[in-house]
Formats: C-alpha cells, structure tokens, sequence
C-alpha cells in the first residue's frame, strides 16, 4: 500500500536501554520510518531536559504524529505535553522495563514498532491525574502511596546502576511504619484499613514489568485500585517476587477495585510518587481525564470480568460489583 508522506517528530533518547548501541538504533529507526514514508524530524534527549518546549514547538509547526524511542519516563514525558491536544503518540520501547508498550500490546523489536505507526490502532487513552495541594501531576502507569513510594528513589538509582544505595534501600525497608488509611472511592465508599501501600494503577503493568491489574484497559474510564492491607513487608516481598517470576494468583488478601476517583488520606502521612514523580505526602486526589492521550497501538487486550466496581449512583459504602476470582 502506497502511502503520502506524513512528518513525525522523532524523540530518541540515547541513553535509554544499552546506550553503546544507540547509534545503529537511530538509523535502523531512521531507514523503518522512511521504508513507511514517515519523515522524521530528529530531536536527541539531553540528561535531565525538559521536552515539553520540544513537543510544542513541532505541534505549533502543524506536526501531529510524535514518535518516542525510549523508556517509559521519555515516553511519559512526551506524552504529557499531547495530553488534550489532536497529536498522537507512537511508541518505539527501548528502555529497561517498557511497561507503556507491553500495556498497549506494542512490540520490542523496531520494525514490527514503526509498522504499527501506519497500521495499528489509534487509541484514545486514559489518563490519570494525582492532584496534591495546588500540585497536578498527569501519570499514564501508576500512582502510589507509601512504602513502594518512599522506596522509590533508592530503586531507581539501583536499577540505574548506583549499586551503593542497596543499604538505603533495605534500611528503609526495615524501617517504614505501616500506616492508617482512610480512602474514599468516587466520593461514596469509604475505606478505613492499615497498610504499608495504595495503588491507583491506569494500566496493567508497573515497575519491574509487575502485572498488577490483568486484563486491565486503559480507556475504561476507571483506575484499578489495589490496597495492600494486610500483607507484612515479607508477604509483599514475596508476592512481588512471585509476580515477576512469571505470575501466579493473586494474593486474596489484596483488596483490587475500580474507581473514577480516589482520596487518600494517611497517618502518619506517607510519601506519593506518581510515575516516578515524588510529590509530597499526606492528603492526595486522584482522578482521570477521559480518552485524553491518542496513542497508535497494537492489537488490545480484552477484558477480565471486572474487581469490585464502584457505581456512583448508589448510596454510600454501597457497590455494584463482585471481587475477581
């Protein structure tokens, strides 16, 4: 099929995944793009930089398909600046874990990535939204509460290589308090609990390419929530580990429903990360933004039966659900 020449903004970020092979990547995109008649307009990721100047640049010049090569932080990062607007994304995973291209059932190789920019699906995505204070974060994997939030930038700085904060991160391991938790689902049920973590995940795969929401859907309108109330730092220890040993069922003590909006409400207050942001801690807002993101993806994947759904229109601690078997 013959197609017209359509420009793309191509952000490649060099040092996502094995840097040394950047280069060859870079062309081998490059010839994938121009094989599709995809006119790419390069933009190389700097350490640290900001690409929101980047991406609104290209939109102002009427350029409307943006292609990231990259991580899920360069990806979310892009993806932040097209949220609301008639852009799409396209997606060519190159990082550690690529948990937004497994969610969307986008491929790891770069042909098989760049054929789905003219013959995949155009999606419209939800989006979540953490809001602290005055403080309004866009998150398209997870937001989280707690003892995985406060863990968060010791594991990062592992996962990158700084093999030295291991210490930092089994003293803070050792450490952390549970919490008390209060959260309200859709403004109606109410939720009082002890745990070490809350997480309100937009799409299936987190983290270390953890499966935290199976058959999850990033455009149903609702964010999985998962309060992990009862499981002791070994249980959660163990439970991840079984999950990234290739899964297994999910530990029944873990409390998995749908909801459009959540408050959290913690004491003593815990530490937040929304997508690798850290905001704060204490009270938090969650909610979503409805189909806000166009994304080209491969084939989606279907449905589960649903966790326990909150139906706004019944009255308080009411649902309208079943928990998933």
């Amino acid at each position: 099929m013959n197609y017209l020449p359509l420009p793309v903004k191509l952000i490649f970020n060099p040092n996502s995944g094995a840097p040394g092979e950047s280069p060859v990547q870079l062309m081998d995109v490059i010839t994938q793009l121009q094989t599709w008649n995809l006119v790419p307009e390069v933009h190389l990721v700097e350490q640290d930089s900001n690409l929101l100047p980047v991406v609104q640049d290209a939109f102002n010049r009427n350029i409307r398909m943006f292609v990231v090569c990259g991580g899920d932080g360069t990806i979310e990062s892009v993806a932040m600046g097209l949220v609301g607007t008639r852009a799409t994304l396209g997606i060519i995973p190159m990082g550690t874990q690529n948990n937004v291209a497994l969610s969307l059932g986008i491929p790891n190789d770069i042909p098989s990535a760049v054929a789905l920019l003219r013959t995949g699906q155009r999606l419209k995505v939800d989006v979540g939204v953490a809001v602290y204070g005055v403080t309004e974060r866009l998150f398209l994997e997870v937001c989280s509460v707690g003892l995985l939030a406060a863990l968060f930038p010791t594991y990062d700085d592992i996962q990158h290589g700084n093999l030295s904060r291991i210490g930092d991160f089994l003293a803070m391991l050792v450490s952390s308090p549970p919490a008390e938790m209060h959260l309200v689902l859709n403004e109606r049920k109410e939720i009082h609990t002890q745990g070490h973590v809350m997480l309100a995940a937009n799409m299936p795969y987190i983290g270390p390419r953890q499966q935290v929401a199976p058959g999850g859907n990033c455009n149903d309108g609702r964010l999985d929530v998962l309060i992990f109330s009862d499981l002791s730092k070994m249980d959660l220890l163990s439970h991840a580990a079984v999950q990234l040993s290739g899964g297994g069922p999910e530990d029944p003590r873990i409390q998995h429903f749908k909801a459009r909006s959540i408050d959290v409400d913690t004491n003593p207050p815990m530490p937040i990360v929304a997508d690798g942001s850290q905001l704060g801690e204490g009270r938090l807002h969650i909610k979503l933004r409805r189909r806000a993101l166009a994304v080209m993806t491969g084939a989606p994947v279907p449905p589960l039966p649903d966790p326990e759904v909150i139906n706004e229109s019944q009255p308080a601690g009411a649902s309208d659900g079943t928990a998933l078997a």
